[in-house]
């Protein structure tokens, strides 16, 4: 096929991934949490999830943040950081550190990270049974702890497969403004999720991802106890394009499905992913995107052996917390990589077959 009729071929491809992000934006909406505990996990775990180089350009946990490309990321260690601030003052933080083995078996790895959440005197409003029909202004702190595990290997012929293993509980002690208590927990239950991706040569890369959360929920009142299973199910799906050296378009849509016994929800939303990211000089990475209905921006840069990778996020998580801590808020992301790996002259290393640059399973799979 000439250069001319692969330019146009591509050209039709991403008009037509455009239209169909078009139909989903058209069509988005709303599955909110109702619960604190519950919401509050979509500023910590619900990012690391995909990782930060993703959320700095549209959060597309189908491409760049899919678990089946975890294997690319062996023999290296991360710290993790990050603070939403709405301008009401409510404040939410955390921290992580994790690991990637060293290639294991046909370039199998194993990533594991442990996950702290916060909060400070968080304002909002909220239902309770014991409190009226309706919902009352309350005061809270909040927190949120969890540990993933992620494994990954190639496969063959550009395919990628990874799977996730979640343990997490989180809880809200709150007061409300007649100083009547209202506690919300989580117990865990069985959680995770897998990646499918495929890079058929160095410009393309797509992506599957699957996310189950479930949790037994219980919320404590001045009536009694209210208790019940909270599931999310979410899917991803996605596509990165390298137009020219340095250059990566990204294009997805989120499909994400709420239950909530207490409550007595059921939602469905459909949200797009759009991002674009430029490398500028060989240790500088520049991002911009759009994740779900909220502007994202973020940066790469290297200083042997680490990697620092930092992302902002306005409204973050909007489209599935609504205003419930706020109206309008700013977030902060940063991870700092170490490669703690010696320099490999085999050109099987992760990123010898690509030249250097930062590129899925770019190389023939075994």
């Amino acid at each position: 096929m000439s250069n001319s009729n692969s330019r146009g071929l591509d050209s039709r491809i991403w008009l037509a991934c455009f239209l169909v992000i078009a139909v989903v934006g058209g069509f988005a909406d709303s599955a909110r949490a109702q619960s604190p505990e519950l919401a509050m996990r979509d500023f910590s775990s619900g990012q690391i999830k995909k990782g930060v180089r993703s959320i700095g350009f549209g959060g597309d946990g189908a491409t760049w943040g899919n678990y089946g490309l975890v294997w690319q990321d062996a023999n290296t260690a991360v710290l993790d950081y990050g603070n939403t601030h709405y301008t009401n003052g409510n404040d939410f933080n955390f921290q992580a550190v994790g690991a990637t083995s060293p290639s294991l078996w046909h370039d199998l790895a194993i990533y594991a990270i442990a996950m702290q959440q916060g909060t400070n005197d968080v304002k909002f409003l909220a239902k309770a049974q014991g409190l009226g029909p309706t919902a009352v202004p309350m005061v809270g702190k909040g927190n949120d702890e969890a540990v993933f595990v992620k494994v990954a290997m190639p496969l063959a012929y550009g395919l990628s497969a990874g799977v996730l293993l979640s343990h997490e509980t989180s809880q809200f002690n709150a007061t409300s403004a007649g100083g009547q208590p209202v506690k919300w927990e989580t117990d865990w239950r069985p959680s995770g999720g897998f990646g499918l991706a495929w890079q058929p040569d160095k410009a393309w890369l797509f992506g599957f991802r699957a996310l189950y959360n479930n949790d037994f929920e219980r919320r404590i009142d001045s009536s009694g106890v209210a208790e019940g299973m909270a599931q999310t199910t979410e899917y991803r799906l996605g596509g990165s394009y390298q137009p020219w050296k340095g250059g990566l378009i990204d294009i997805g849509a989120t499909r994400i499905e709420k239950w909530n016994a207490i409550a007595g929800t059921h939602t469905v939303s459909y949200n797009p992913n759009l991002g674009f990211e430029q490398k500028v000089f060989d240790n500088l990475i520049l991002r911009v995107g759009l994740d779900e209905t909220s502007p994202t921006a973020g940066l790469t840069y290297k200083f042997s052996p680490f990697k620092l990778d930092i992302a902002y996020v306005h409204d973050m998580a909007k489209a599935r917390v609504g205003d419930l801590f706020g109206i309008t808020s700013d977030s902060i992301l940063a991870t700092l990589t170490f490669d703690f790996a010696k320099e490999a002259a085999s050109p099987s290393s992760k990123y010898a077959a690509t030249g250097g640059v930062e590129q899925p399973a770019a190389k023939v799979l075994r």
